[in-house]
């Protein structure tokens, strides 16, 4: 076998990960905002991202303040639920909340025609508790929070827009992107569960 392979301790395979994606980034992002795009690539292998994450303004800084004053996330999959480090969340006073599943999500969902994500995020609004939503899957819950936000039903201290696919994704990422709630979106069709969970966690490594 003429296949060479690099000779590295199991504990070690992430820190060399990271030195690897560093190294092959074309672009030089703020330092506040470099750990994000890393855990991003880190979980995609796609450096793509480099170019597609867009954040607001002081967004870190204010996701971290957020957190620290014991916010909780919201998200529109059990997969981000089950991808967060909840531990880590709870040592600031906040847990993840998943609505998706939830007997009374679905039977609203059927009444009023609409999706079980937007459901959720209007059950969200009875939540009083300050709020950080992680969407990885679904455009019509990003559709959901601007409504309830244009409504004055909902402030986010932060909204992680990343839900992948065809349908309605680019634009529900661009009414996000029109409001002055702070952001982190992945532009383009691109996203995912295991993005939306990635940001969470390397916004609270970085606390």
């Amino acid at each position: 076998m003429n296949i060479k392979l690099e000779n590295v301790l199991p504990m070690e395979i992430e820190k060399r990960s990271f030195e690897l994606i560093e190294a092959e980034m074309t672009t030089n992002p703020p330092e506040d905002i470099k750990p994000i795009m890393k855990r991003v690539i880190h979980t995609t292998a796609d450096f793509e991202y480099e170019h597609t994450l867009t954040f607001s303004q002081n967004v870190i800084e204010i996701a971290k303040e957020a957190i620290r004053n014991g916010a909780c996330v919201v998200t529109d999959t059990n997969m981000v639920k089950a991808g967060i480090n909840k531990k880590k969340l709870a040592e600031y006073g906040g847990e993840v909340f998943c609505f998706m599943a939830d007997d009374d999500i679905c039977e609203d969902a059927k009444k009023s025609g609409s999706t079980r994500a937007s459901a959720s995020m209007e059950k969200a609004t009875k939540l009083n508790q300050k709020l950080i939503f992680a969407i990885g899957n679904a455009p019509t819950a990003l559709v959901k929070i601007r409504e309830l936000i244009d409504e004055g039903k909902l402030k986010p201290e932060l909204i992680i827009g990343v839900p992948v696919g065809f349908v309605n994704v680019v634009a529900s990422k661009e009414l996000i992107l029109e409001t002055d709630i702070p952001y982190i979106i992945a532009k383009g069709r691109k996203g995912g569960s295991n993005v939306a969970a990635a940001i969470v966690n390397a916004l609270l490594y970085s606390l």
